[in-house]
């Protein structure tokens, strides 16, 4: 029950947010972004999710690098801005999800990107887990957490109690948080 009253809080927010949240946070999101993406390539055939999607900072990014990109997001009123940023194009599809429990088969993403959203979990391993089991097994997994949330020790913790294995991380001063790519150790 906690832990819904924790993403009840969560939506309450975003949902308020929504409208200002890009003009809040665009330098800071889309930072996070390029350094994700000078770090991964992208193939045309591949299926990418983007968990905790918000207003779609990342569709802007990737839309015609890949097959398909699905974002997912609980607050209704971040998927509405998000739906703004895409307008008519077909390789983005919207779903109001709990990143806790998608409603996805296991092993469908080629790639999947979780920007801002560890500190919004209660759970983060759990988050972590969900994402992995709907990660193809040689998946790639892009995931940051917050430095007024976490230190980068207790940020690898979270990573560690998975089985992700980090093959980068940044910690640049410059960054408001961590930005770790990861790949399943079983890959």
């Amino acid at each position: 029950m906690k832990e819904w009253k924790e993403k009840l809080a969560t939506i309450h927010h975003y949902d308020k947010q929504a409208a200002i949240y890009d003009v809040q946070y665009r330098g800071e999101q889309n930072s996070k972004i390029e350094d994700i993406l000078k770090n991964m390539e992208l193939n045309t055939n591949e299926q990418i999710l983007d968990i905790g999607c918000g207003t779609g900072f990342l569709f802007q990014y990737i839309p015609q690098k890949v097959g398909f990109i699905v974002g997912v997001d609980i607050s209704l009123n971040a998927l509405k801005e998000a739906k703004k940023r895409i307008k008519n194009r077909f390789s983005i599809a919207l779903i109001r999800a709990d990143a806790d429990n998608t409603p996805f088969s296991d092993s469908t993403f080629d790639k999947i990107f979780a920007i801002t959203v560890l500190q919004n979990m209660p759970k983060p391993v759990k988050t972590i887990t969900e994402m992995m089991r709907v990660g193809k097994t040689e998946a790639i997994f892009a995931v940051t957490g917050l430095k007024k949330k976490y230190t980068q020790k207790s940020f690898l913790n979270i990573l560690g109690k998975t089985k992700l294995k980090v093959v980068s991380l940044n910690s640049s001063q410059q960054l408001k948080g961590y930005i770790a790519l990861c790949r399943n150790v079983e890959s």
